[in-house]
Formats: structure tokens, C-alpha cells, sequence
């Protein structure tokens, strides 16, 4: 089978854009490179009130991508809930989340899903239509190995973690080993940003925390720092450009990212790529998938007084932190786009699932 004309399909919520939908933009740029006539079909996505989210579904069900333009589509692939729901005899799904807030963040503090009768019957259903969609695919990719085993504990179907390089990966370079730790991350609660205030009652001064991003829980955030008494070494900087963010990395002790069982997290490879060690925590996720501790960076338990004595750890030794963020780096440098482009074009000819 020869692949020429390959669509990669979104569901996307208006006004955000964020790592799925720079992810997207970046494959659409890695098929053209490699010669390839690649476009992107995106559908805008509401999971409010909760049977939207079945609606979402029956809209993408309903769209034949076989042929557009009067040629025949030689590949589709689905990313995200629900677009792999589409019709195609070619469908290669590269898998960076479900609706998680209704399988394992369910009944926690980071979903609004619990275990009622209504919500576990519409639970059900989301897992069943996954396990179809994702199910007619000929391949199965996912961003990591944290996706892969939601995918078989839930849906019991196989899949394959393949991994790709951060946005700013050919522009991050390296700088001195600073009096501050780097945080980039929304301001949700599964990223934890309060876990990484709290680690800077147990982290002795100068070393502060610099926190870029922007988010729902913001305000609740400023709260803390204050509460805390951290007003002179926790900043929120807010959503700021590329050109800061490569600054701030460049000048880094370290960079701190500890969420609830991250799917990726573009965090780590970012910092990876800037030579700088990462601390991360014991339960989140894709980071553990490039963090070797002791090596590339510090996985610790998820504890403010734990992650507090990584970053002591790096302040008291900068020659060790360098030689963790060198590490880290060499890891970075292994992933491409070219090798992404040719693993997904490659599941097209395999046997269908």
C-alpha cells in the first residue's frame, strides 16, 4: 500500500491550545517534510453537560474520511477522544489521551466524575465506544507507556508507546546552573503545582521557584503562596513567550515536574533538551518514562518534604546536576520526528487489529 495523502484528526476545545494541539500542528509539519500531502480535520469539543460527550462521539461516526476531494484518503489518524470514532478502512491511531476524567482520575480530586449510578453507566458507555473506535484501528500508538497500560487495563487492546520530540527541542540550549528551580506546566490540580509550592517550605534560601503557565487554579495558588509565606521565592509568571521560556530553562538549577500520572509531559524532554536534571514523584507517569533516578534527574515519593530534599540536593551539588542534565540531554537527542513519521506510516500495512 502506498501512502500518499495521510488526514490527522483533533477534537478541540476553542481557545485552548495547549501540548495536544501543538503536537497535532508539529505531525502535520513532520508528514510534510517527509514528502507526504498531510491536513488537519478538527472538530471543536464540549464535555458539558456530561452527554455531550456521547453527542461528540456520534458526530465523528458519522463522518466517512475515505475519499476527500474526489482522490481516495490513504490514512487516517485519530489522537484523541472521540475522533478515532471516524470511518476509515485505514486508521492509525496515535493515542495521546481518552476522557480521562472518567477512567482512573474518576473519584478523585481531579474529576468531576464519582461513583454514582448515572456516572458509572456513562462511564460504560465512553469505555465501550473507545474499545470499538480504537478497536477497528490497524495500529496502535500511544505517547507512552502510561497511555499503553490505560489503554489494555481498560479496553484490553494493545498498543505501542512512541515517543516524540518537544516543540522547542532545536532551540533550548543549555546555561548556568541558577539559584532557582523552573516549573512549566497549566495551572491545574493534576499537575500539582501546590505539591511544588509546598516542596519550597523544606528548600533553603536563595533557591526560588519560578512557575510559567496559566490556568483555572491560579487564583487558589496565589492564595497559597501567601498562606505560606513564600511571596519572595515563589513567582507565578504566567503564561510568558518561547523566547522566555528558553531563557528560563537555559538558567535553571533544576526543573521541577511532579504531576498525577501525566500522560507525557513535554516538561521533561524540554528540560532534557536545555541539560537540565528533573525531579519528578513516584506516581507521575510519563515523566518516569525518561527520568532515570540518579541518572537523568530525582524521582522521589510525592511528598513536599521528599521533593524538598531533591532540590537540596541539586543547590548543595551543581557539578551532579550537571552531570544528570547531560544525561538527560542524550535521552532528548534519541527521538525524532522522521523516526515518529515512519513508525505510523509503517502500521498502515500491518495486519488489521
Amino acid at each position: 500500500m502506498v501512502i500518499r495523502r495521510v488526514l490527522i484528526l483533533e477534537a478541540q476545545v476553542p481557545f485552548v491550545h495547549g501540548g495536544a494541539e501543538i503536537l497535532v500542528r508539529q505531525l502535520i509539519g513532520a508528514f510534510r517534510a517527509g514528502g507526504y500531502e498531510a491536513e488537519l480535520v478538527s472538530i471543536p469539543f464540549r464535555d458539558y453537560p456530561r452527554d455531550e460527550v456521547l453527542a461528540q462521539a456520534a458526530i465523528w461516526r458519522l463522518i466517512d474520511l475515505s475519499s476527500a476531494a474526489g482522490q481516495d484518503v490513504d490514512l487516517v489518524i485519530p489522537t484523541k477522544y472521540p475522533c478515532y470514532l471516524v470511518r476509515h478502512p485505514h486508521k492509525v491511531a496515535w493515542l495521546m489521551h481518552q476522557h480521562r476524567v472518567a477512567y482512573e482520575l474518576a473519584g478523585t480530586p481531579f474529576s468531576d466524575f464519582d461513583h454514582s449510578d448515572v456516572d458509572v453507566g456513562l462511564r460504560n458507555r465512553l469505555v465501550e465506544l473507545d474499545t470499538l473506535g480504537l478497536g477497528e484501528c490497524q495500529a496502535r500508538f500511544t505517547l507512552s507507556e502510561t497511555v499503553s497500560a490505560r489503554l489494555r487495563q481498560y479496553n484490553g487492546l494493545e498498543s505501542q508507546p512512541l515517543f516524540h520530540p518537544p516543540k522547542l527541542a532545536q532551540q533550548l540550549t543549555s546555561g548556568p546552573f541558577g539559584d532557582y528551580i523552573f516549573f512549566v506546566s497549566r495551572l491545574e490540580k493534576a499537575k500539582r503545582v501546590d505539591l511544588a509550592i509546598d516542596t519550597m517550605l523544606h528548600v533553603d534560601k536563595p533557591i526560588r521557584l519560578l512557575i510559567a503557565g496559566d490556568g483555572s487554579f491560579r487564583h487558589d495558588l496565589e492564595r497559597q503562596i501567601v498562606e505560606r509565606g513564600l511571596k519572595d521565592r515563589v513567582t507565578l509568571l504566567g503564561r510568558i513567550s518561547d523566547e522566555e521560556v528558553i531563557r528560563l530553562y537555559a538558567g535553571a538549577l533544576g526543573v521541577l515536574f511532579a504531576p498525577y500520572l501525566e500522560d507525557y509531559g513535554y516538561v521533561t524532554l524540554e528540560a532534557f533538551h536545555a541539560s537540565k536534571p528533573v525531579i519528578t514523584a513516584t506516581d507521575s507517569g510519563g515523566p518516569n518514562e525518561f527520568v532515570t533516578d540518579g541518572v537523568s534527574g530525582l524521582v522521589r515519593e510525592p511528598t513536599p518534604e521528599a521533593l524538598g530534599a531533591a532540590v537540596r540536593e541539586l543547590a548543595a551539588n551543581r557539578q551532579r546536576a550537571a552531570e544528570l542534565g547531560a544525561a538527560g540531554k542524550r535521552v532528548a537527542e534519541a527521538i525524532t520526528w522522521e523516526g515518529v513519521v515512519e513508525r505510523l506510516v509503517a502500521g498502515a500495512a500491518d495486519t488489521p487489529a
